[in-house]
């Protein structure tokens, strides 16, 4: 965890990928207004048709977070009202979503494709002209399953190692080889983060790719617990606020837990 900048993560809309280009804005479809005879009407003002459909059987719950691209426009009048097209792609969390676009999301399988036609009352509200509809192409490519939070979060259990600053772990999967990393170290780590009420702040593993840290810009106590790691080893720290961000405003404030894995020492 850099001491300089927490990667918070946005649990509605978090941009991971940036395209090298503005990819071409996207026409409205020719069934805006009217969805087609084979679309199926959900009820509760949602309506939806598959466009790609998928092999997989996986779909996502309430407490899942998805990887999605999508383009919005608002019906009667076309207008674009957001996308995000290739390379890009958004998570977002399926449980704060607009119930059109929850009810459509929960409905799909990874590499499936679904055009739906939501309506006002639907979550479209604010979105679209009165008795407009919101248009959506969805394309669920991934769904992540958060990490568990700790039974253990509220304080260090009684078989947790405490060492002279206050910095308490516990090795929750034995690493390999010998070699510690040094602070003048790189690192490459997944990690998730909580505060002691349950509240994830942020998560490599719901970003979907492992964070390279040099060792020496990382929390004091982030700092300690990786020298004392090994390469494959996972561990949990609980971190006392004068070892994470010292009460610094707009950072996590008390005690900090975190479960990391140590991937690899650059």
């Amino acid at each position: 965890m850099n001491d300089n900048a927490l990667p918070m993560i946005s649990f509605l809309f978090a941009a991971v990928l940036a395209a090298t280009a503005p990819p071409p804005k996207p026409t409205p479809p020719p069934d805006l207004n009217t969805p087609p005879a084979d679309a199926l009407s959900i009820g509760n003002g949602l309506t939806t048709k598959l466009l790609v459909s998928s092999k997989s059987a996986e779909m996502p719950s309430d407490d899942d977070f998805v990887k999605v691209r999508y383009t919005l426009w608002s019906a009667p009048e076309g207008k674009l009202i957001d996308y995000i097209a290739p390379p890009q792609w958004v998570v977002a969390g399926v449980g704060v979503m607009n119930l059109g676009l929850k009810q459509t999301i929960e409905m799909m399988h990874p590499g499936e494709v679904r055009r739906s036609w939501i309506e006002e009352r639907a979550g479209a509200r604010g979105r679209v002209p009165v008795g407009g509809k919101l248009v959506a192409d969805i394309e669920l490519i991934e769904i992540i399953h958060p990490p568990s939070k700790p039974i253990d979060i509220a304080a260090p259990p009684p078989n947790a190692t405490r060492t002279k600053s206050g910095l308490a772990y516990r090795v929750l999967r034995k690493g390999k080889g010998e070699r510690h990393p040094k602070a003048s170290d790189t690192v490459v780590v997944h990690y998730t983060g909580w505060q002691p009420t349950g509240y994830m702040f942020d998560s490599s593993v719901m970003r979907g790719e492992p964070s390279e840290l040099p060792l020496n810009a990382v929390i004091p106590g982030w700092r300690e617990g990786l020298e004392l790691m090994t390469e494959g080893e996972k561990a949990r720290f609980w971190i006392p606020q004068d070892l994470a961000y010292k009460g610094e405003a707009g950072k996590p404030l008390g005690m900090l837990v975190f479960d990391v894995e140590l991937i690899r020492i650059k």
